[in-house]
């Protein structure tokens, strides 16, 4: 990352430390009642059942309710969704539409890497919102555009919250219009880069005014290279909020990393999931037809798994994770890019079938547990193939991984009818 001494890129660094994260939660944490919020906000908030800020929440809120851009190094599970959600709901109720607005003319935007994730901050909005009169609009690919275009139709657009994709086609077509935006919010950089949207991304951006004419706010893991000068570009003097990865990964998470052969793996899954009282549990995979296989195999055993990975119908995706979401299935198998967007709650192991080839996809997929507070259990199978991976995630972390062989009993034979 570039030097905090170079104002000419970023603004103050505020630098998230173990000692303020570990600090006393009544002592030391701020209440969402404490910030100059309005009332129908802190109904939603307290709806949310949110009563303490995250410290990335505590960071930033106080800039971002002043109209300050701010980027935030924020993993998933630290309340940055909440933290630019406020944000931008506040401002929109402080600052009401006093002249003529059209239809599809959005007050705020926020761009999300995967429809899941699109459509949770969607979720997530509404139930803050939901004692305002604000207007919130969800676009993703997967769902049929037209149906899209008719409740754009029918009122005006705060809040549109979408993939770049399916929003540039909307702004080609002249459904929606960036030309009058209020605040700008990037969530997952970092991923937006990977996945290769940053093209469409600077595009929706080059409709909408320029940094000094609208509010941005910037999220992402890690800070490269690239996400600097996304930073320099697409931002005016932010604040910086910074937090260790090691902080956000292992407060609440017991890591474990079995050693095993790659013919062992399905095995000592199956005793897992067999053997212990496992409610809500994420196997992550690197590869779609790895995790089709896993679910069929583990339907086999009578398993009641979803699956969620590119491949699957959008449709389909929304409703297995409804059901997951509601205990109907408590075993979901995922890549990394469909997993990307899975917030919640009471998730209590996730298991890396397989390393990730990515350190911090690692972060990511662990941090679908131990959420809000709460104690979860990472569980990683690390064989021949994909040990030499633990290295980069350790470096990550900053801290040794125990790495351990599985009990016996998890490694007796599935005696599974193939």
């Amino acid at each position: 990352m570039c030097s905090p001494r170079d104002p000419s890129i970023f603004g103050q660094v505020i630098l998230i430390s173990d000692k303020e994260k570990d600090a006393d939660i009544a002592q030391n944490k701020t209440r969402f009642e404490d910030l100059p919020l309005s009332q129908e906000l802190i109904n939603g908030i307290k709806g949310a059942n949110f009563e303490f800020c995250t410290p990335i929440q505590a960071s930033s809120l106080p800039f971002s309710l002043n109209g300050r851009d701010v980027v935030g190094q924020a993993q998933t599970g630290t309340g940055k969704t909440a933290a630019f959600l406020i944000t931008i709901i506040e401002d929109l109720l402080r600052h009401p539409i006093i002249d003529e607005h059209y239809l599809g003319e959005a007050r705020a935007i926020v761009l999300a890497p995967t429809r899941e994730l699109a459509i949770q901050i969607g979720e997530d909005a509404k139930i803050l919102a939901r004692f305002t009169n604000l207007n919130i609009h969800v676009l993703v690919g997967g769902v049929d555009p037209e149906r899209q275009l008719r409740a754009l139709g029918r009122n005006h657009c705060d809040i549109l919250i979408g993939t770049p994709g399916r929003l540039l086609d909307f702004l080609r077509s002249k459904d929606i219009f960036l030309d009058r935006l209020e605040i700008l919010v990037i969530d997952e950089a970092d991923r937006m880069l990977d996945m290769g949207f940053i093209p469409q991304v600077r595009q929706l951006i080059n409709q909408a005014p320029k940094p000094k004419l609208r509010q941005s706010l910037m999220f992402s893991a890690t800070f490269s290279k690239e996400i600097e000068r996304m930073v320099s570009t697409w931002t005016d003097n932010p604040i910086i909020i910074r937090s260790e990865p090691k902080d956000l990964t292992t407060k609440n998470i017991d890591q474990k990393i079995f050693l095993t052969a790659r013919e062992e793996k399905f095995d000592v899954l199956y005793n897992l999931l067999s053997g212990e009282e496992l409610n809500n549990v994420i196997i992550f995979a690197n590869r779609r037809d790895t995790c089709r296989s896993l679910c069929e195999r583990l339907r086999g055993h009578k398993f009641k798994v979803g699956l969620l990975s590119g491949e699957v119908p959008q449709k389909k995706r929304i409703k297995t994770l409804e059901q997951f979401k509601k205990g109907h299935i408590n075993l979901m198998v995922a890549t990394d890019v469909a997993g990307r967007g899975i917030h919640i709650d009471g998730v209590t192991h996730v298991i890396n079938f397989e390393l990730p080839e990515e350190p911090e996809d690692y972060v990511h997929r662990i941090g679908r547990t131990g959420r809000a507070g709460e104690k979860g259990t990472s569980i990683s199978f690390a064989c021949e193939d994909d040990a030499f991976l633990l290295e980069p995630i350790e470096a990550l972390l900053n801290e040794k991984l125990l790495c351990t062989l599985p009990p016996e009993n998890l490694l007796e034979r599935s005696q599974e009818k193939i």
